[in-house]
């Protein structure tokens, strides 16, 4: 059972800020009564709309006068902060606390889940196993008190992301990130998006059962939601050390974060925010949320003032500029082709995720790439300034716009914060609709 379940339809700061005394207070009730070294691990910059930061920054001013506490960002195989962005992100947290994890070299082996076990759960779409890299300063000190940070919302690989997502992705090695992404890519991003418990995560639950029980533990899961004026706001805190304060959190979200249409829609517009989103590998969140909601021969148009690059790390930056973002089946012959896309299989894994599959239209208005390097990763381009003289984002209301010449468009605000699909295409795919 969660220590706290919280739900509202608006949770203010001072409300959260008294739960999270109260997960304090339990926290030494249950797991460690006078800690002295502290981690704590939030997402990265990209979560930041969260509030993630604020809370973990919450936290450390609370607990650094009796304890040495860290922060490590559970970046995965994003780019580091850079000292800006963490005070952006953590406020006064100083930098010296603010450990970058290094998903090539900081990295230590815990165990493996069999290639049997991985077959049995994606019912044989694959049949490889998933080696588990951890970050080394989370296994190899020693700690009184972990918390792990984030934000419930519907994803793309392990069909809502956060609780273990953290350690597993955020803090994990290479190899575990490219044999579960390929994994959640070959099982079907549309089957993912949504469900509580997908193939990847069901991985990785197992594994945190086995290799993390002795880790001194507790989740504090956020979940939010837009409210009548249109503004996203905190509208429940889960906080525990078992799975269920990830289900309550996931079940909350699925019921607050999906809107579903009946009909498909022609165009969807939408912003990938200038202060979180500086790759494709992030932004096309755009693309993993709208893709089962957009009719065929439509057009998803996405506003990413702060693009300037394709790939989080420059090797697979390079894969896809080689490759470029085509069909699930193109890119699987590909990839039994050619030995760069089976080292990055994450970046492989990408590439599939980010694809309409021919269906519809992605054009991109990038602030800092320019319209040849744009199609050359196969996606359509538009001005940055001109588009944002013909869609202003700060006039346009979520939901259904009728443009001055007649164009109706779907405005999305923040499409890395839901989930967008017809009825048809997320209640009657594999799997179904929720599990649980």
């Amino acid at each position: 059972m969660p220590w706290i379940s919280e739900t509202a339809s608006e949770l203010s700061r001072d409300q959260i800020c008294e739960l999270l005394d109260q997960a304090i207070a339990e926290a030494k009730s249950r797991i460690c009564d006078t800690p002295k070294r502290v981690l704590l691990l939030p997402p990265d910059i990209t979560r930041m709309h969260s509030g993630a930061g604020w809370i973990t920054e919450y936290f450390y001013k609370h607990l650094c006068e009796e304890a040495d506490v860290h922060v490590i960002p559970t970046l995965g195989q994003h780019e580091p902060h850079t000292p800006e962005q963490n005070q952006q992100m953590f406020g006064d947290i100083p930098n010296d606390r603010i450990h970058a994890h290094d998903w090539r070299d900081g990295v230590v082996h815990v165990g493996e889940i069999s290639a049997e076990f991985v077959k049995e759960i994606s019912d044989g779409m694959v049949d490889w196993p998933i080696p588990i890299w951890l970050n080394k300063m989370l296994m190899e000190e020693q700690w009184d008190l972990i918390i792990n940070i984030g934000h419930v919302v519907p994803h793309e690989v392990l069909g809502f992301a956060n609780h273990n997502k953290n350690y597993f992705i955020g803090l994990g090695g290479k190899d575990t990130i490219c044999a579960s992404h390929m994994m959640a890519a070959t099982c079907g991003i549309e089957n993912n998006l949504g469900n509580l418990i997908t193939p990847v995560r069901a991985c990785f639950n197992k594994a945190e059962d086995e290799m993390l029980g002795h880790l001194p533990d507790f989740y504090v899961q956020v979940v939010l939601a837009r409210n009548e004026a249109g503004d996203l706001v905190h509208t429940g805190l889960h906080i525990g050390d078992d799975l269920d304060t990830y289900l309550n959190a996931a079940r909350q979200s699925r019921e607050e974060n999906i809107t579903l249409f009946d009909k498909p829609l022609k165009k969807v517009v939408c912003v990938m925010q200038g202060d979180e989103f500086f790759s494709t590998w992030v932004a096309n969140k755009a693309v993993y949320r709208t893709r089962m909601v957009i009719e065929d021969g439509g057009e998803l148009l996405i506003i990413a003032p702060g693009l300037k690059r394709f790939g989080e790390q420059p090797d697979v930056d390079e894969l896809i500029r080689k490759y470029g973002y085509q069909s699930t089946p193109k890119v699987l012959e590909l990839y039994h082709e050619n030995a760069d896309m089976q080292d990055l299989a994450h970046g492989t894994a990408h590439l599939m995720h980010g694809t309409s599959e021919g269906r519809f239209t992605i054009r991109y208005a990038p602030g800092h790439i320019s319209q040849e390097d744009m199609e050359t990763v196969h996606f359509a381009y538009a001005d940055y300034e001109e588009t944002l003289k013909r869609y202003p984002i700060d006039q346009l209301k979520e939901g259904p716009n009728t443009m001055p010449d007649g164009e109706e468009i779907f405005f999305i605000a923040t499409p890395s914060a839901g989930l967008w699909s017809t009825k048809d295409k997320l209640l009657n795919r594999k799997g179904g609709f929720g599990q649980g």
